[in-house]
Formats: structure tokens, sequence, C-alpha cells
């Protein structure tokens, strides 16, 4: 799917030591992947040539003015700044929907498990989605609320 219309996002999940990268079309994930916060102004060029992002979107929580600087130092811009309140629960549940607890992990309750391995780049799908789910594209300026 292509054209003037079709959206496709890449959204960050800030993180003092990771960051979760998604980049979310309509309906799907093309890719995501955890990375240190070192390794994400490279990652950010290469899947917006790779993917033709038509936006770039950051989480406003957790280092998000350092990942803000550190992308924008790397000449990744403009960025949109979005709300990501309640992200990591959600992030933790789309992980196990994906991921089934196996053997005796299945009597244990989903809200006292821990996902084995970084699910950062779930909180990021979860914020692209969100911002696809808004109708048209996005008018927020760089450090603006969009969510």
């Amino acid at each position: 799917m292509s054209g003037p219309d079709h959206r496709v996002v890449l959204a960050v999940d800030p993180g003092r030591a990771r960051c979760g990268v998604a980049v979310c079309e309509p309906g799907r994930v093309l890719a995501r992947a955890v990375v240190s916060r070192e390794a994400l102004p490279a990652l950010v060029r290469d899947w917006q040539l790779r993917y033709a992002v038509s936006e770039v979107v950051i989480g406003n929580r957790t280092a998000s003015a350092m990942v803000i600087a550190l992308l924008a130092d790397a000449g990744v811009a403009p960025v949109s700044v979005v709300e990501e309140a309640g992200s990591t629960l959600r992030a933790r549940s789309r992980y196990f929907d994906e991921h089934p607890a196996r053997g005796w992990r299945r009597l244990v309750p989903r809200t006292l498990q821990t996902p084995p391995e970084p699910y950062d780049d779930y909180a990021a799908v979860l914020l692209a989605e969100a911002v696809l789910a808004r109708a048209g594209p996005s008018r927020g300026a760089r450090g603006g609320a969009l969510m």
C-alpha cells in the first residue's frame, strides 16, 4: 500500500540504557527492536530510509529529553512527542499475548510475571499504533504533545 495518505510511523520508547523502536503502518508492524541508546540514531536513520517513514514519534516519559537531543544531534528531525502513560503495562500484556506462558508458568497470573527478555519494542509498537489510530497525518510540532 502506498500513496500520499499512506502513513508509516517510526516510534521510540525512550529509556536510560535501552530504547524500544518500532516501525508500523496501518494494521501491520514492519519492524521492531530493542537497542542501546547509543545505537538508536543509526538504527532510526536506517529504518527511516528502508521503510519510507513519514513520521517519527517518541514517548514523553523516562529519558525522553536525552533521547530527543541524541536524535536531533544525529540529524533525525522532526520528532513529535507523544503521551506514553501506561504503555509499559500494556506492552507487557501484548508481549504475553504473542508469547503465551508454557508449562507451570501458565498457572501464574500474568500480572505476577515478567517477560524473560526486554519488551521495550512492544511499547514502541503501541505508541505507533496509537498515532496511526488518529485520523490523518500528525500536525504536531517537535516537542508538542500529540496524544
